[in-house]
């Protein structure tokens, strides 16, 4: 049996390397963890989930005090935004996480962190910064970074990705937001609501492709009525930075060409895996443009190599990342055969309303030729809902023909929080007759799950066969009232 220095190496300190090196060293692997950046925590709590979702919170908290006269209190004159300060809480807010994703941390957990840019010499080795590090399986979680698309122009015009907007020195009085994903709508919709001018282009003929089409338009509506400008079937041509503004050029739909400028220009157009200097191809791994392939145990072309997080290209979330470091752990360090299972996995764009959804949509049903039905509970029904002031969104259970759920879509007030009851219920294999039954609180956004599940009921509870049912048995007497439109 060979000698070598680690059992287990992690490329990567984000989401699925940390999971992966800390459960490694707590069941007694020698463990090796290496990232290239100077501090631990990768793109999500630099430059993705935490930042967006602090800055989304400022936009909403601004956006609440120019409304205030909605909930009934005096309209004041609030003043412009200061972006710096915007900026310092954002810092500090990732301060306070970045203790927990510390080097000093992980190290008293066991694992020895490095820094630095690592290539495989071999299949067990690796070289960094001039030293050599074997280790018996490897495991690469190097993550992903924006895509930049061969736009005439983008090599010689100034841009920004999330990487840099979230640590501007001030506020961009006008932003062209390129792509139409989560990142790209957060976004628009935040600085929006801080003050910018925002412009939307996308390719498709709807926001956010892979959700539910009735959910995505009524989103876009949303986001329309708070001043963001959308151009849907537009490609990009060109950008030019012309000293004063960045200039984009345009296709629309019927193929006419349009000139838009803005202070700033926010690429968000998908990602791409950080895989450049690896050297995989030298030892055998197979990788594409969209990420490295692995089988359903997370395993590469080299069996003893494994690959989690926005690497695989996937599901790039970080409750993914997570979820896939679990089943490395598995296979790795358990040898337990453990496969990767999707079909409930939630996400959540943090919008105002949130859009989240899990398991199939009607898009995804009506591609796999599935006969479906659908049911749906709208906020506006929802007596908390209206209490906060929230008349928007819906949330959608698909089912198939025998009554199986096979997903859901929330477009709502925390949409995100009421999806954690359907994870349970979804995975669980929860019955839909438990859940309408179960009681809940009152008044709360979290009845809305329960009243969709007795909504599916209903028609076969109150049937005018079960009534007559009843009539017989126990000789009810019927109706004791009438309106107009029933008689």
């Amino acid at each position: 049996m060979s000698d070598y220095d680690y059992d287990i190496g992690i490329l990567g300190g984000g989401a699925a390397g940390l999971t992966i090196a800390s459960g490694a060293a707590q069941l007694g692997a020698k463990t090796l963890l290496v990232e290239k950046e100077r501090e631990l925590g990768g793109d999500c709590l630099h430059y993705g989930c935490v930042p967006s979702k602090t800055l989304i919170k400022t936009a909403h908290v601004y956006h609440l005090m120019k409304n205030a006269g909605i909930f009934g209190l005096p309209q004041t004159e609030i003043p412009p935004v200061d972006y710096r300060e915007v900026v310092e809480r954002i810092r500090s807010v990732i301060s306070i996480i970045q203790k927990h994703d510390s080097e000093e941390r992980f190290c008293g957990l066991g694992v020895k962190v490095e820094f630095g840019d690592p290539t495989f010499t071999d299949e067990h080795s690796i070289k960094l910064n001039g030293n050599s590090y074997t280790a018996k399986n490897w495991v690469i979680a190097t993550g992903s970074s924006p895509a930049i698309p061969p736009i005439e122009g983008i090599d010689k015009t100034p841009y920004i990705t999330n990487k840099e907007i979230f640590y501007l020195e001030c506020l961009p009085s006008s932003l062209i937001v390129l792509g139409a994903g989560p990142i790209a709508i957060e976004m628009a919709q935040a600085f929006c609501r801080l003050g910018s001018k925002v412009t939307v282009v996308q390719r498709s003929g709807q926001i956010l492709s892979k959700e539910d089409r009735e959910m995505a338009d009524d989103l876009m509506r949303v986001l329309e009525t708070e001043g963001v400008t959308f151009h849907l079937y537009t490609s990009v041509q060109s950008v030019r930075d012309t000293g004063n503004a960045k200039e984009v050029v345009v296709k629309i739909r019927d193929g006419a060409i349009k000139t838009m400028k803005a202070e700033q220009t926010l690429v968000a157009m998908g990602r791409s895996p950080n895989l450049e200097g690896l050297g995989l191809a030298d030892i055998g791994v197979e990788f594409s443009r969209k990420g490295i392939s692995v089988d359903n145990r997370l395993r590469t072309t080299q069996k003893h190599i494994y690959a989690a997080g926005d690497v695989t290209g996937a599901y790039q979330f970080t409750h993914a990342a997570g979820y896939e470091g679990g089943i490395v752990i598995s296979n790795a360090i358990f040898h337990l055969p453990r496969k990767v299972d999707y079909t409930f996995l939630p996400w959540c764009t943090y919008t105002d309303p949130e859009l989240a959804s899990i398991g199939m949509n009607e898009k995804r049903a009506k591609d796999e030729n599935i006969r479906y039905s659908v049911w749906t509970e709208e906020f506006k029904d929802n007596d908390r809902s209206l209490a906060e002031g929230e008349k928007i969104g819906k949330i959608k259970m698909i089912l198939d023909e025998k009554g199986k759920p096979l997903g859901v879509q929330i477009l709502g007030p925390r949409a995100g929080e009421l999806l954690g009851e359907w994870v349970a219920v979804l995975n669980g294999k929860v019955k839909l007759s438990t859940l309408a039954s179960a009681v809940h609180p009152y008044p709360t956004l979290g009845e809305i799950n329960k009243r969709l599940a007795g909504t599916f009921f209903s028609p076969k509870i109150f049937s005018d066969r079960v009534k007559k049912g009843l009539k017989f048995f126990f000789h009810l007497k019927g109706r004791a009232c009438y309106n107009r439109e029933v008689l």
